[in-house]
């Protein structure tokens, strides 16, 4: 059987699970700490892939926003963490809704800037999951620097083993 786009999707939903039941240990005041990056903390790097879900949701739905879905975000620990959740969860439920060929279809959208863009789904996709991961291992790396090394592992070959179980 192939590794398909939906498992993919399933995958992300399970490594954003697997990266907030490492941070719910981790002490709120570290997740919201100056550190060198490319984003200022570990929440604010969680808050942009948050964004990214969300904002690719939307254009595949038909909507482009023209800002970024967290600038006024003032939550704590529990809101940032329930909420990357929730957008992997919610982006996956949205494209298993889909027809069989919706991933072979294209889509028109604005970026932030109004720029216009025409991508096949199965490309937006596998960028924001591709996204996703590269920020999850910057977090990785960012608990790491802050002395966190009890983190359970995101790579996907465990969440693979984790479906024979």
């Amino acid at each position: 059987m192939s590794y398909t786009l939906k498992q993919h999707l399933a995958y992300s939903v399970w490594a954003n699970e697997r990266l907030t039941e490492t941070l719910e240990t981790v002490d709120e005041s570290l997740l919201f700490s100056e550190v060198k990056s490319s984003f200022p903390s570990i929440a604010k790097t969680l808050l942009h892939a948050w964004d990214a879900e969300v904002i690719w949701l939307n254009r595949l739905q038909g909507v482009s926003l023209d800002s970024w879905p967290s600038q006024n975000f003032s939550g704590g620990k529990k809101e940032l963490l329930e909420g990357i959740v929730r957008s992997a969860k919610s982006l996956a439920a949205f494209v298993e809704s889909q027809e069989m060929d919706f991933s072979s279809t294209t889509v028109r959208y604005k970026n932030l800037k109004g720029d216009l863009f025409e991508d096949k789904v199965e490309d937006m996709l596998f960028h924001v999951i591709n996204h996703g991961t590269y920020h999850r291992g910057q977090v990785t790396t960012l608990l790491h620097q802050l002395g966190i090394t009890k983190i359970q592992s995101m790579d996907i070959i465990f969440y693979l083993r984790s479906l024979k179980k």
